[in-house]
């Protein structure tokens, strides 16, 4: 039986986090506020919360835009090829210090993760020059092929403890049946890692979608701009009024892919820390 104070606390509880709820939740609700606002309501002195009467113009005028279309099909491009090669190679890395034993294993992971703690920004000079060196500049190849080379050594470890702690008598018998590493790979620790595989894919995903510093740096065209790279363009510094209708709705439309994303991997990200807390 629950005594007052318990409900009491239930109920500070919910307020608080109904309260949080709606404090982060207030950009998204202001960004789709904004792209339903004509440009004199947001470029008005005073604050509209709610425009008085909505208009769907800067959405009609964005799908006829032909450089936001393009952009948009860049970035499923890049962030498909990138999320497909990134999520292999993490984890054929992490199956091979988790489950595979060779001279120097702990070594070099050790030295993986080592590298978690060099400043991205440290790299981008050299990264440039190297990629310049090989005549990539101003295509996807600089950010599209170094995920195949598994990108990320934070997603290497958090697959590797998954994929650590399935007994390691699974693997033994698979050998006595005369299988090999490549089907134990893909039969056996693959599935059992579903959980995490599709929280990684689904951090990745939000990461590569929203990435805006290395495509700005290695594209250079505006041909080959993403969605980020594309709405960032959208705001002229020079001008006395922004286009804020425009530039909210492309915000608006390059969300809705991440919230999409998130609501059917909610399950398996809620299953992969269930899964984490009950076995550490």
């Amino acid at each position: 039986m629950y005594t007052a104070w318990h409900i009491t606390k239930r109920i500070v509880l919910y307020i608080f986090l109904t309260g949080a709820t709606v404090l982060m939740s207030f950009p998204l609700f202001w960004m789709i506020s904004s792209s339903l606002k004509t440009l004199e309501e947001t470029n008005s002195p005073g604050i509209i919360w709610v425009p008085p009467h909505p208009t769907l113009a800067a959405y009609i005028s964005i799908f006829h835009n032909i450089d936001f279309l393009r952009s948009f099909f860049n970035s499923v491009f890049y962030t498909t090829l990138s999320l497909i090669g990134t999520l292999f190679s993490v984890a054929v890395v992490a199956y091979a210090f988790s489950r595979v034993k060779w001279p120097g294993r702990n070594l070099v992971f050790f030295l993986m993760l080592s590298t978690m703690m060099i400043p991205p920004q440290a790299l981008i000079v050299p990264q440039y020059v190297f990629f310049n060196k090989l005549h990539w500049i101003g295509t996807f190849n600089p950010i599209v092929i170094p995920g195949y080379f598994a990108g990320g050594a934070a997603m290497i470890f958090l697959l590797r403890q998954s994929m650590a702690q399935i007994p390691i008598e699974l693997d033994e018998s698979a050998f006595v049946d005369g299988a090999n590493h490549l089907q134990i790979f893909w039969e056996i620790i693959l599935p059992l890692v579903k959980a995490p595989m599709a929280t990684i894919a689904t951090f990745l995903f939000v990461g590569l979608w929203n990435s805006l510093l290395a495509p700005l740096i290695y594209l250079q065209t505006i041909s080959l701009y993403t969605l980020p790279v594309y709405v960032s363009t959208l705001y002229n510094i020079n001008s006395a009024v922004q286009q804020w209708p425009t530039i909210m709705t492309a915000a608006v439309l390059t969300t809705i892919p991440l919230m999409v994303a998130f609501f059917f991997a909610q399950r398996y990200i809620l299953e992969s820390v269930v899964i984490s807390g009950l076995k550490g």
